[in-house]
């Protein structure tokens, strides 16, 4: 219990971590699934655009 009280911030703060990337993880395969870029730029400009999915539409 001692352990515990003295690193009670370090705890919180790793668990608040935890959870932000825990929901850009989320966030990302729920875009995914919708089909959404994750870039967000212009395909034309894109080293990659001609394997892109969204450029062979």
């Amino acid at each position: 219990m001692t352990w515990i009280l003295a690193n009670i911030w370090t705890i919180v703060i790793v668990l608040i971590l935890i959870a932000i990337v825990t929901l850009i993880i989320i966030k990302l395969i729920k875009d995914k699934k919708k089909g959404k870029s994750s870039c967000g730029c212009d395909c034309g400009c894109c080293s990659m655009a001609g394997s892109c999915k969204s450029a062979q539409k």
